[in-house]
């Protein structure tokens, strides 16, 4: 079986890669380095399919050095440190770590060592940002370089030698007749942009293949499944995933994070809209939720794909199964939107802090019943300004534990505010 169109054309000379003139054209700072054989560690910055990986390639076949591939997806301090004990042995040795931002603190702090010393020269290559996502004790060791999507220019021209050079595309009578749809979808990636003009070009039994743009849409709509983490159906499925969890379906929100992970999606994403779900759609229904959900966040932030999907799926699974409630969001809804109506209202002076003379010979603090010197641990005194006073921003919902709330602030403030 043939590989895929992306991989055929892969570039295997800096003179043959499309786009990144800034950072691979003549007189270029890392031309220059190449050139001269002699590289820095780095972080190559920028989205998928612009070349992260071709570069760190084209750097292994002309300088012609050991070089090991990792991919922090499935790699672990294991691999990190099988790979330094070879480099150790193999002088100038090359490591790239695909998706490096995925590596958490331990993963990270295995490479400072090998890098601090030279024994091995680190190529990471990230979509994130790595100020956020590398430590700083490896990140000052880097030099970060920013890779920019592909223009429009360069699409064209990865498509044209596409067609005029790839071994099988070559022995067809392509016609090119749109590129609209192409571009579009390809949103400046080119392994999607050939990997779409593959599966067009697949797509069409006959040797001479028309490309249009309504052709192209009426393929990718049947054919393509795809995850695009900054595209339209990254907010999609996120959507979906959200809603599936606020319905009480377990199945459905599993699914959708399988989506999400089968994708790539950062597991970190992923774990702030859970923790922000958790109050939103659960709140004192259960409050163990959001216990969860913050405890979600802080273990797949130091664990990392693979393991993390675990972790995932047990939060995920287990907010769908909790009872919901939006009190507390609809609550501070209403106290911000309160806020903006009336403006801002004076403090009632008997809850004002009085720290000196001149404010307890201005009355704050008069007249404050400590809560705690009354029968429950309850005074029944006013909090809010007179303007909006008895406004009850918190109407607990109808599930048992906020029930029990109800119950309790009935019996302290029926009259008030109506429990």
């Amino acid at each position: 079986m043939a590989a895929p169109l992306a991989e055929r054309l892969r570039p295997r000379s800096l003179d043959e890669l499309v786009g990144q003139e800034h950072l691979t054209g003549q007189g270029s700072i890392l031309r220059k380095a190449i050139q001269q054989g002699k590289i820095p560690s780095m972080i190559l910055w920028g989205p998928p399919g612009v070349g992260k990986t071709t570069i760190a390639n084209i750097i292994a076949h002309t300088l012609h050095v050991p070089f090991y591939t990792l991919s922090a997806i499935s790699a672990g301090v294991k691999e990190v440190r099988e790979v330094i004990e070879k480099a150790k042995l193999e002088p100038e040795s090359i490591l790239f770590i695909d998706e490096i931002h995925r590596f958490n603190k331990g993963q990270q702090d295995a490479l400072l060592g090998a890098v601090e010393k030279g024994t091995i020269t680190l190529i990471g290559a990230t979509t994130e940002n790595p100020s956020f996502e590398v430590n700083a004790a490896l990140l000052s060791r880097c030099l970060v370089y920013v890779l920019k999507p592909l223009d429009e220019t360069a699409l064209k021209k990865l498509l044209t030698l596409a067609i005029e050079k790839d071994t099988e595309l070559s022995k067809r009578k392509i016609d090119l007749r749109e590129t609209g749809a192409l571009l579009n979808i390809s949103g400046g990636d080119a392994r999607k942009l050939l990997n779409l003009l593959e599966i067009v070009t697949g797509a069409v039994p006959d040797n001479e293949v028309l490309i249009t743009d309504a052709m192209v849409m009426d393929i990718a709509q049947k054919r393509i499944a795809l995850y695009d983490k900054s595209g339209e159906q990254h907010y999609d499925i996120i959507s979906a995933f959200i809603k599936s969890i606020r319905g009480s379906d377990p199945n459905a929100a599993v699914y959708w994070l399988a989506r999400m992970i089968e994708g790539g999606e950062d597991v970190k994403f992923i774990a702030r809209r859970l923790v922000i779900l958790a109050s939103e759609d659960i709140g004192n229904a259960n409050a163990n939720a959001l216990l969860l959900a913050n405890a979600t966040f802080e273990a797949v932030n130091k664990i990392g794909y693979p393991e993390s999907r675990i972790i995932l799926s047990q939060c995920a699974t287990y907010l769908a199964s909790s009872p919901k409630s939006n009190a507390a969001y609809l609550a501070i809804d209403g106290a911000l939107a309160a806020v903006k109506q009336f403006g801002d209202l004076p403090v009632p002076l008997h809850i004002r802090n009085a720290p000196t003379k001149l404010m307890k010979n201005l009355d704050y603090g008069k007249g404050y019943q400590y809560s705690h010197d009354y029968q429950h641990n309850f005074s029944a005194q006013e909090y809010l300004p007179d303007e909006i006073k008895g406004t009850a921003f918190y109407n607990p919902g109808k599930n048992a534990r906020e029930e029990e709330l109800r119950k309790w602030l009935k019996g302290l403030w029926r009259e008030k505010y109506g429990y």
